[in-house]
């Protein structure tokens, strides 16, 4: 069921490399002047290559959920490669990874992503005094949220279930941008029908809670599984649920 949507303009993965001042931006170690090697990784032929770049992008520009002000623009080249072929190549997970080529990984990034500027996170951070119109890395995510929602939604009704459901995930902390409301009543049969209904709890939590939120019926959906929630009430999302669905494991809080 895919959304009826305006058309944009596509974005161009080199015009991001090429334009984004890097060395004037910084993630979680320092400069950013190496995360242009970084995003080129996650087309590299080679599978560990592509992994390395995946595991550099959670673990720099995203660490512990933390936004930076490289974030958004590799969040736009992460959207920008999202439609080419070599995005279904399989990734090195570990342990703890979840099935799907390396486009739902990435999906899954970008959900993480804009998880950190929801309508809950902006809440969340003038509960502990960090005004989140003050932080410029959150600004520049909800600046973008149009862009990366028309990039990912073209993969709600993908062939690949993990890709779908990835995809779904991701497009639900985007629509609480103001511009983006009038979708959610197309995405909630794909909440009931794909994420409700999937074999990780991880995604059946994540609907209910989303439906909740939006003020649908979640009667008869939660089991005995729903001990466990996807967001914390007071933190946001909760980081072991956050690295379980997106293929890693972290114990650290995410902020």
């Amino acid at each position: 069921m895919p959304v009826h949507q305006e058309p944009a303009d596509p974005i161009d993965p080199a015009e991001v490399l090429g334009r984004t001042p890097w060395s004037a931006l910084e993630h979680a170690y320092g400069p950013a002047d190496d995360v242009p090697e970084m995003l080129l990784g996650l087309l590299d032929t080679d599978q560990s290559v592509r992994s390395q770049a995946l595991s550099r992008l959670h673990h720099a520009v995203h660490h512990q959920n933390t936004l930076y002000s490289a974030t958004a623009p590799a969040a736009l080249y992460v959207v920008s490669i999202l439609s080419d072929t070599r995005t279904l190549s399989l990734v090195d997970k570990g342990p703890h990874g979840f099935p799907g080529p390396m486009r739902a990984e990435l999906l899954g990034w970008l959900d993480s992503v804009a998880n950190e500027a929801d309508d809950e996170a902006a809440a969340t951070s003038r509960h502990f005094g960090f005004p989140p119109e003050e932080y410029p890395p959150f600004v520049a995510i909800c600046r973008i949220r149009s862009r990366v929602f028309h990039g990912v939604c073209a993969y709600l009704d993908d062939s690949d279930v993990h890709v779908r459901a990835a995809a779904i995930s991701a497009c639900i902390p985007l629509l609480d941008d103001p511009h983006l409301l009038h979708h959610r009543a197309t995405l909630v049969p794909l909440l009931r029908e794909v994420l409700a209904t999937s074999g990780l709890w991880q995604y059946r939590a994540r609907a209910i809670e989303a439906l909740a939120s939006w003020g649908e019926d979640t009667t008869g959906m939660e089991d005995g599984q729903q001990q466990y929630t996807f967001r914390d009430a007071e933190h946001g999302p909760q980081p072991w649920a956050v690295a379980e669905l997106r293929g890693g494991c972290d114990t650290d809080p995410p902020f």
